[in-house]
Formats: structure tokens, C-alpha cells, sequence
């Protein structure tokens, strides 16, 4: 008789706690020592790997970071694979099991409707396509010798606690699990994966339709305003860009922009099919972090004419999710001697699982990245006919349909059917039965005919379905000498669109690569109308139109995540670009630095790395301060802003304060107002509703509303979209968006009043949450970060308790910096204070002296739990400090700690 989950889940805490409580403390017993450390990785002496034509060194420093000495490229990415492997062979093989829809081989059934929704777009059948058409000869070469390499060390530790501690925990809930092979395509699905995390505004269409249900388009447009270029500027200062000239239709309604028309019932039905979408995106591993906007990113390179070194200074940090292992990898691949054969000698971050670099320098140059924001995902509304057809342009259509087999650990296979549009667009909404029966009407009131398995779906285009060449970019950033070589790698750069920035000896630069999706109607901002041609892509804007900057007379480029062209640019990229805060404040700190002919460091560039200052603060705090509030507990809380520089440092009682008042004014003044299903799970407020909606001047009651979904997009969650709208408002005192309920149930109007109220919430909030007494308060105390073992999930469908991961994770870590602050470590105000997005890893690149470079990253080099390595670099991120990293043969020689030698086997 089988187990159940729950003696399975039993017998895996007494594991645990027998195997890892021993262990780690302070590895007090023998066999808890053995059990974590059988799977760290050789580090010393020498072994054997089939198939290396000579011997390749792997120098590791303190922090275990390794160096790899190779004869051919060959070689190196084959070590390459096996050093990665060594260190994290666990990660890479539960991402490849993301990436090709097969968690539930795994982990079982609590992964069938993860693994469905990654089947139905269709990452590994893109990832394939990829491989077999579109990477050149060379790069299959390499991706096959990196996956001998990975072989190579699994055929060492076929599974079990010699491959990780995590198999050890896996095999007690599925026993019959064994690693498979590892294959060259494995290595280039885990680019769909980093695309989808930062595919743009997906989820902005969905909420935008479903704010219409409630709001004008008046309303609409203040929940997200213009872009502001006059004050926050833009990447390449203009919109004007040498390439063809394409402009797409202008003035076309978007399909679904509002339901002027449509009926009750097929409103209710946009409304289901948009938000079970919405639930599909939010039940995504975490592994694959926070999708779309809001993930941001900062770089910036400074001229050697500004500089203290009289070479270009290089910095980056992109912002991405916590979590254990670090989703970065960091090593240096060099070849003994750079020729013909062997053309590779470069340092910087990659991810696990994926040979090359994806991130750093070579000895000719210097490059970084920051999301573009470029709108490529479009949702599209389909009329669906029946099982196999659906309406375009007036005729029905046939669906290219494929049949997919999801086989699950210790449950029964479950075989679904994937549609897909003529435009390349699976139907996402297909998987869910509901879905499938909903929506017997389309949009502004035109019927579809229900035949049973017919009516209405959501399809999805995206960039990322398309087979591109970024895996052959990435191995010709890493050998690219010049300027002209970056740019012809960045023309293969396809997916994710991303902003570049770039370093050499004696000039600096940026470019815009990716694909980006130009529409003949609509401009991205709302689901389109599928039934209608018109609404698929008619092109990609094309690589010479694409923006670039090179040797700019100001001497340096930021990147931020703001807006890269002004709006006299000939192509949509998007219409929702962050707002620029970030960007703006780099900028300024530049030029104050250069100043009366001041110069820029590299203690300069890794000091603005770290600033903390909250911008809307300069703004907010003032009006705070002219609020009259007679309850002296609420204004001892007050005084404490009367003289904050507005630096939110983890020990500052205002920073506290202000992000109380800050989460409770949005809630206030916008929360209040949204409707239950864009508002969290739990989240219960006091709203006005009309008796009778349809009649504006009905008598209005007070009642609790409940939210419905996990923190979405569209809720206020503080961060740059919420400060520009909030710095709008603050322009009209009077505003409807400041009318709210009181604690008391009553409506209160203007601005004044709701910052009095905000107030009061705060003091009250931060009471319960720190203590009464201002004193202790601490924006740290708050806003805490807490690394999570992401490999083995958290929810009940993960194969680890909340008590094995209290013995994986790290922290909680008090943490500086807010959502939109250059030191970006982001919290979602619609949810709480924890720290849910953070600079991932920093960099500064100095191309004077490329051994005086400095680097760290969350977490370590290691993906072993309990290794010295797996967390050792997070006290060093947290207080701002980054470490030297050698790159020259003297330089890795000199830091070398451990040597391994691998040989031909």
C-alpha cells in the first residue's frame, strides 16, 4: 500500500533533522559531517575527464570562485560543464526540469499545472528549434563539449548523496528518481526562462483590462502616466536613430481597451479568463523570479576623460530575486594561450547550467546589462470555434494542435493538448476546464457561437517563441575585441531585449539588441483582438534602427530601466518604460561628481552603487511635515522626519516611519479603491460602494472587501510606476484619488486629511510590528531579506517541510534601500515590508587595471548547503563592500587556494 504524502513528509523532517541538525552544528558528528559533505566538490589533486584532449587547470580563491586554463575551446567549456556541475549540478538539473515542463517527474502532482502552462508555450520546442536551425556550427560545438562535461561528472555521481544533498532528500518522497543525461539544448532552454522573467508588460495588459471594467480611460491613464522625459531624460538623449523608417497605424483603439458595448456576460467572461492567466503567471516557480516590469537594473560607464584612472570605469547590478544558490554563477574562462583555436580569455557572471559568460570583461573590453523593458509579449483575444478551428478575419481557422504527455512521480500521466494560432500563439488559457467553458461572448459585444468545447481564449505572443541566435552572442561577446565586434554580437543578442552597455581602453558605448515586435494596430498596452489579422506582428523592428550611443558628448551613459528613445522615435518599443527615478538620481550624482572638473573613482562608482535615497521623499516629507496632528502619539512619530536626509539606512527610525506612511497613504488613497480581485489574498479594507452601480446617484453604504489573489501589478505596490503617479496627484490637493475611508467607516476628502490619516495608520502599524517606544524603531527591523532555498519550492506540492527550509534558507538580513532607490532592494507596499527583489550581484569594471576590478554576488559560488562557499559572500553584499577579483595569470596565480588538475580520462 502506498504511503502517504503526509508519513512521506514525516519520515523527511526525521531525516533531516537527524542528517542536517548533527551536521550543522558545527559538524558534531560523524555522520552527519559524511552525509552533507559527500557531494562537495574535488578541489584539489587531479581527476580524469573523458574526452579533454590536454590537461585543464581550475584555480579556485578563498571565496571559491573558479579560474579555468585550457589548450582549445573545447576544453574549456568541457570543464566548464564539469566545474559547474561540481558545484551545482542540483540547480541546473531542477531548471532544466522548469524549462521543459517536467517538475512533476520530480516533485509529483502538486507541478501538473506548472509543467502544463510551461507545455503550452512550448519553451523546450522552442529551445530545440534553436539548436537545430539557428546556431551556427561553432556555438553546437561548444554547448555539446560543455554537456560532455557535465556527463562527465554525473557519471561520477550517478544521484544520491554523492550528486547533492538534495537528492538524499528527494529520494525519501521519490526513490525511483535518476538524473538523465545532460544535453546541449538543456543548456539554451534556460534563456526562455531568464526572458520570461523579464519580458515586460504582460501583466500590465491584463490589469489595464481589468482596471476597465472599473475606471474610465481618464482614470486608467493617471494609474499610468506618461513617461516623464522632460525631467527624468533618456538613454541616448533623443528619439532620433539612423535605420529604415517603419511607423505602425497610430490612433487604433486597442482590442479590449474598455467594454463600451460589450455585454454583462461577456465582460465577466474577459474578466475570468484575464485573471486565471494572472493566477497561471503567479504560480510560476520562484526559481524563475518576479516576471515582467518592475524588475529593474542599474549600469552606467564614465569616460576615462572623467575618471581618476584616465580609463572608462564600468559598473552593474542588475536587480532580480533573492534567493539560495545565487542565481548567478561567476567564474573566469581563459585560454592558456588566445589564438584561432582558442579565442577565449574572459571573466564575469553566467548562470549554472549554461557554458560562456554572460556578463563581464575580456582584455579588450568590458560589458553590462539592464532590462530594456521592450514590450514583446502581446495577449490575444481568440474567438475558438471548436476543438481544432477559430475565427480570423471572418473564417475559420484551423489550430496546429500537439499533444503532450506530462508524466508524474508516484501519480497517474496526465496527456494535454496544446493549440496554437497561424501566428505562432499558443492558447494559454486552454488548460483550465473552466476556461475552456467561459466566454460564450468576445469583447465590445461581438458573440462567438458556443459549440461545447468553443467560445473564447487567451493566446500568447512572444519574442522568446521565436528561435533566435542570443547562445551564439554570448560566446562572441566573450571573444569580442572592439566595438564593432560588440555590436555584431549584439545583433545576435534576440531574447531577452536588454540594454548594453560596453567599455574599452579609450571609449565607451551602448546598444539596444533584441527582437522587438512591430504592430500594424494597437500599441501593446491592452490584449488584442485575434479574430483580426491586423493584430499579429508584421515585423521586428530592425537591427540598424535599434538605439545606440557611442563616445556621447557628456562622457558617460546610464542605464536604469527609464526610457531609452523619446517619443520622436519611428517604432513603439513600449509604453510602459519605468519611470527613471533611478536613472535620474545616477545621472545627478555623476554630475555633481564632475563638477568644477571633478573626477570619477572606482570607490566613486561602488559608493553610488549603494545610495539609499528615497527621491519622493524630498517631495512627500515637506507636505508631511505641514500636516497639524493633535494626537502627540501620532506626532512624536512625525518629528522624527523633521530632520531625516532622507537616506533609507537599515538602523533609521524615519526611513521607518516614511515607508509606514508611504504603504499605508497608498493603500488610502488607491487600495481602497481597486477592485477585490487586483487586491492581495487576506487583504480586507473598508470601501463605498453604490447600492445600485448603475445609478450614479444611489445612496452609498461602507462595507468590507476582501482581496482575491496573490499582490499583482496592477495593486499599489510602491515602486518607480506608484512614485510617478503619487508626484502627479500631489499636484491636485483636491483629487478624487485622496477621498478614502476613515478607521471609522466614514468618507474623508482632500490631501491634507489623507496624510493625517496615513499618519495615525503608520504610528499604529509600526507599533504592533516594532514596539511603542520611537526610539527602537529601525527601517530594518522592517524591511528584512530572507535567502530561500528556491530548488525544492515552498508551497504543499514541494518535497521540503517549512522545517528543511528553515535549515536551507539564510537570513532574515536587515536590509537599506527601498523599491525605487539606486540601492534597489524592493519590497511590494501592497504586502508588507520584506525585501522581495534585490541587486543580484554588483560589479565594477576598471579598465586601467582589470585586476583592481571588483565583484560580488548574493550568496556564493556554491549550490551545496552547509558548504563554506554556499553563503560566505552575503555579509560582504550586505554592508556595500565588493571584493578584487584577479584576472591576470600572476594575479589568479597569487590568489589561487585550491588547485585541480583535470585530465584526459
Amino acid at each position: 500500500m502506498p504511503r502517504s504524502k503526509k508519513f512521506r513528509r514525516a519520515r523527511l523532517i526525521v531525516i533531516v533533522l537527524v542528517v542536517l541538525l548533527v551536521a550543522g552544528a558545527g559538524y558534531g558528528g560523524y555522520r552527519g559531517v559524511a552525509a552533507v559533505r559527500a557531494s562537495f566538490p574535488e578541489v584539489d589533486g587531479s581527476v580524469k575527464v573523458a574526452g579533454l584532449s590536454a590537461p585543464v587547470d581550475v584555480k579556485r580563491d578563498a571565496n571559491g570562485i573558479p579560474q579555468l586554463y585550457a589548450d582549445t575551446s573545447e576544453d574549456l567549456f568541457r570543464a566548464q560543464g564539469y566545474v559547474q556541475a561540481q558545484d551545482r549540478f542540483w540547480e541546473m538539473d531542477v531548471r532544466r526540469h522548469i524549462t521543459a515542463g517536467r517538475l512533476s517527474e520530480m516533485f509529483g502532482d502538486g507541478q501538473v499545472e506548472t509543467d502544463s502552462f510551461i507545455r503550452t508555450m512550448g519553451w523546450r520546442q522552442v529551445a530545440q528549434k534553436e539548436f537545430d536551425t539557428q546556431l551556427s556550427p561553432e556555438t553546437k560545438k561548444y554547448l555539446q563539449a560543455y554537456a560532455d562535461g557535465v556527463n562527465a561528472w554525473l557519471g561520477e555521481h550517478p544521484g544520491g548523496a554523492s550528486a547533492s544533498l538534495e537528492y538524499t532528500l528527494l529520494g525519501v518522497v521519490n526513490g525511483d528518481y535518476k538524473p538523465e543525461q545532460w544535453t546541449p539544448v538543456d543548456s539554451v532552454a534556460w534563456l526562455k526562462a531568464m526572458a520570461w522573467n523579464l519580458s515586460g508588460n504582460l501583466q500590465e495588459e491584463i490589469d489595464r483590462s481589468l482596471l476597465a471594467q472599473d475606471y474610465s480611460p481618464e482614470k486608467i491613464a493617471e494609474l499610468y502616466p506618461e513617461y516623464p522625459y522632460a525631467r527624468n531624460g533618456t538613454i541616448v538623449k533623443t528619439g532620433t536613430v539612423s535605420g529604415d523608417a517603419y511607423r505602425p497605424a497610430d490612433g487604433q483603439a486597442p482590442a479590449g481597451a474598455g467594454t463600451a458595448g460589450a455585454t454583462t456576460q461577456g465582460a465577466a467572461a474577459t474578466k475570468a479568463m484575464l485573471k486565471d492567466v494572472t493566477d497561471r503567471i503567479d504560480a510560476m516557480p520562484q526559481l524563475l523570479g518576479r516576471q515582467g516590469q518592475g524588475i529593474g537594473s542599474n549600469s552606467w560607464v564614465v569616460a576615462g576623460s572623467h575618471t581618476t584612472t584616465n580609463k572608462p570605469l564600468l559598473a552593474n547590478d542588475p536587480h532580480l530575486g533573492p534567493g539560495l544558490p545565487s542565481v548567478w554563477y561567476q567564474m573566469g574562462l581563459h585560454c592558456r594561450t588566445v589564438s584561432a583555436t582558442c579565442g577565449f580569455d574572459v571573466s564575469g557572471f553566467t548562470f549554472a547550467g549554461m557554458p560562456g559568460v554572460v556578463i563581464g570583461h575580456n582584455k579588450d573590453i568590458a560589458w553590462g546589462f539592464t532590462n530594456l523593458g521592450a514590450d514583446v509579449t502581446d495577449l490575444l483575444l481568440e474567438k475558438v470555434t471548436g476543438p481544432d478551428t477559430y475565427l480570423l478575419d471572418g473564417k475559420e481557422t484551423k489550430f496546429e494542435l500537439r499533444k503532450e504527455t506530462i508524466k508524474v512521480a508516484g501519480g497517474e500521466d496526465r496527456t494535454i493538448t496544446v493549440r496554437t494560432t497561424k501566428a505562432g500563439a499558443p492558447l494559454i488559457s486552454d488548460q483550465s476546464t473552466e476556461q475552456q467553458n467561459v466566454g460564450k461572448y468576445a469583447p465590445n459585444g461581438t458573440s462567438a457561437p458556443d459549440r461545447g468545447t468553443g467560445g473564447y481564449g487567451v493566446a500568447l505572443q512572444w519574442t522568446a517563441l521565436v528561435p533566435g541566435k542570443t547562445m551564439d552572442a554570448v560566446f562572441e561577446l566573450d571573444r569580442a575585441k572592439g566595438w564593432d565586434e560588440f555590436r555584431a554580437a549584439a545583433k545576435d543578442f534576440t531574447v531577452p531585449a536588454q540594454n548594453l552597455i560596453y567599455a574599452d581602453a579609450k571609449n565607451i558605448g551602448y546598444q539596444a539588441p533584441g527582437l522587438v515586435p512591430v504592430r500594424a494596430k494597437g500599441d501593446g498596452t491592452y490584449p488584442a483582438a485575434g479574430w483580426d489579422s491586423a493584430s499579429e506582428w508584421k515585423a521586428f523592428v530592425p537591427f540598424t534602427a535599434m538605439p545606440f550611443s557611442f563616445n556621447p558628448p557628456s562622457g558617460y551613459i546610464v542605464t536604469a530601466n527609464q526610457a531609452v528613445v523619446d517619443p520622436s522615435y519611428k517604432y513603439v518599443l513600449t509604453k510602459d518604460w519605468e519611470y527613471g527615478t533611478r536613472a535620474k538620481e545616477i545621472s545627478d550624482q555623476i554630475d555633481a561628481r564632475l563638477k568644477n572638473n571633478g573626477r570619477i573613482s572606482p570607490d566613486d562608482m561602488q559608493e553610488m552603487q549603494l545610495d539609499n535615497t528615497s527621491i519622493l521623499a524630498r517631495t512627500l516629507v515637506p507636505l508631511l511635515l505641514k500636516v497639524q496632528i493633535d494626537d502627540p502619539y501620532v506626532r512624536e512619530a512625525q518629528d522624527l522626519l523633521k530632520d531625516w536626509n532622507y537616506h533609507q539606512d537599515a538602523d533609521s527610525a524615519a526611513a521607518a516611519f516614511y515607508n509606514g506612511v508611504w504603504r499605508q497613504l497608498l493603500s488610502l488613497s488607491f487600495g481602497q479603491k481597486f477592485p477585490a480581485d487586483l487586491r492581495a489574498k487576506d487583504n480586507c479594507l473598508l470601501v463605498r460602494q453604490q447600492a445600485d452601480p448603475t445609478k450614479p446617484d444611489s445612496s452609498t453604504q461602507i462595507v468590507t472587501e476582501c482581496g482575491t489573489r496573490d499582490p499583482g501589478k496592477a495593486q499599489p505596490d510602491g515602486g518607480d510606476r506608484w512614485t510617478e503617479v503619487v508626484r502627479q496627484q500631489l499636484e491636485k490637493p483636491d483629487s478624487s484619488w485622496w477621498t478614502y475611508i476613515d478607521s471609522q467607516h466614514k468618507e474623508q476628502k482632500g490631501l491634507d486629511n489623507l496624510l493625517a490619516e496615513a499618519m495615525k495608520n503608520a504610528r499604529q502599524d509600526l507599533t504592533s510590528l516594532l514596539s511603542k517606544d520611537v526610539s527602537t524603531w529601525s527601517w530594518g527591523r522592517l524591511h528584512k531579506l530572507t535567502l530561500r532555498e528556491q530548488t525544492m519550492g515552498t508551497d504543499e506540492s514541494s518535497i521540503a517541510s517549512g522545517v528543511v527550509h528553515k535549515l536551507l534558507n539564510r537570513g532574515p538580513y536587515r536590509l537599506s534601500g527601498g523599491s525605487a532607490a539606486v540601492d534597489a532592494a524592493g519590497w511590494n507596499a501592497a504586502a508588507g515590508y520584506e525585501v522581495d527583489w534585490i541587486p543580484s550581484m554588483r560589479m565594477v569594471v576598471d579598465m586601467s587595471d582589470l585586476d583592481a576590478s571588483r565583484w560580488v554576488n548574493v550568496g556564493g559560488a556554491s549550490g551545496h548547503a552547509f558548504h563554506p562557499n554556499y553563503n560566505d559572500q552575503t555579509d560582504l553584499w550586505l554592508k556595500g563592500k565588493l571584493l578584487t577579483w584577479a584576472y591576470s595569470p600572476d594575479a589568479v596565480e597569487k590568489a589561487t587556494k585550491n588547485k585541480l588538475i583535470l585530465t584526459t580520462g
